[in-house]
């Protein structure tokens, strides 16, 4: 039977990983070579694993020391996020750690996450960008508070999530003024007259780029897709020079329009856009998330 695992020991396996070599582990822990060396072997044996295999002059991990150092990375990462949590505590602050999908406007994002900002208590808010699924992976081992995004967890999800929609919001077309006034001038009829006009569109792996094309379909409307973007930022970029008509939520036109200089062409009703937070199954709430959940129910869910 394996005894339970010295977490030292594993430390100092982990170190050695990520140095590369048990000589410069030992100096990084001001430890004897000797010392690293047989602390590596306890840690072995009590797993009941190779860890190391001699390569040449240098260690290289085992199958089974890559599937250990997995897992070490886990651990120690959550434990100087503790340590960093617990210090800022001590100055009056307190840490939100958040993953943005990057498909997320960013606007949106900031506005997701005002009701934080405001606390009595301060705030350090603490934003990671990635793909959803990478997200949620981290979520479900605590390595981040809570995830922003525009989509909800699908029902049956095997991770222990929940979804909770901040807001949602129908959607505009804006451009650029010379483009708006082109495709929008008076007498125009929308969104008739937005045939052929150059789009700047979502990715077809995007929540929302379904939507919009169901839109141009039912009205008959053939865009001229002239860029399809992963990044909303980008295409806000790429739309605020000019190069093509694009979608906004309609409860972030006014900093659109700041932003990125966007003027609206129509109304789009029909298409809206929900803003989800996902956070993990936890009996005690952060307090930061608890104010953001209660200032999207106060500011009502639909913009």
């Amino acid at each position: 039977m394996k005894t339970d695992i010295n977490f030292r020991h594993l430390y100092y396996f982990w170190v050695v990983a990520n140095e590369g070599g048990i000589t410069r582990a030992a100096e990084r822990l001001g430890l004897a070579v000797q010392t690293v060396s047989s602390q590596l072997t306890l840690l072995e044996q009590s797993l009941g694993k190779t860890l190391f295999a001699q390569q040449g002059r240098r260690l290289v991990l085992t199958e089974a020391g890559r599937l250990a150092l997995g897992y070490a990375d886990q651990i120690f990462l959550l434990g100087e996020q503790m340590q960093e949590a617990l210090n800022e505590f001590d100055s009056g602050r307190t840490r939100l750690t958040v993953g943005i999908s990057d498909s997320l406007p960013k606007l949106s994002a900031y506005r997701m996450l005002e009701a934080a900002t405001r606390m009595e208590r301060p705030v350090r808010i603490v934003c990671y960008e990635d793909q959803f699924e990478a997200l949620l992976a981290d979520l479900a081992l605590h390595k981040l508070d809570v995830v922003l995004t525009d989509r909800e967890v699908r029902a049956g999800a095997t991770l222990k999530v929940f979804s909770h929609q901040l807001f949602d919001s129908e959607m505009v077309v804006v451009g650029a003024p010379a483009l708006a006034q082109r495709y929008g001038g008076a007498g125009a009829g929308f969104p008739q007259n937005l045939n052929s006009a150059p789009f700047l569109l979502p990715a077809r792996n995007n929540a929302l780029r379904g939507k919009i094309d169901e839109w141009f379909v039912q009205h008959h409307v053939r865009p001229d897709v002239v860029g399809e973007f992963e990044d909303n930022a980008l295409l806000n970029t790429f739309g605020r020079r000019g190069l093509g008509l694009f979608f906004a939520p309609a409860a972030l036109a006014d900093d659109v329009a700041e932003q990125f200089g966007a003027v609206q062409v129509g109304l789009v009703p029909t298409v809206r856009e929900q803003f989800y937070m996902i956070s993990s199954d936890r009996k005690i709430m952060h307090p930061a998330v608890e104010a953001i959940l209660a200032g999207s129910q106060k500011g009502g869910a639909a913009a």
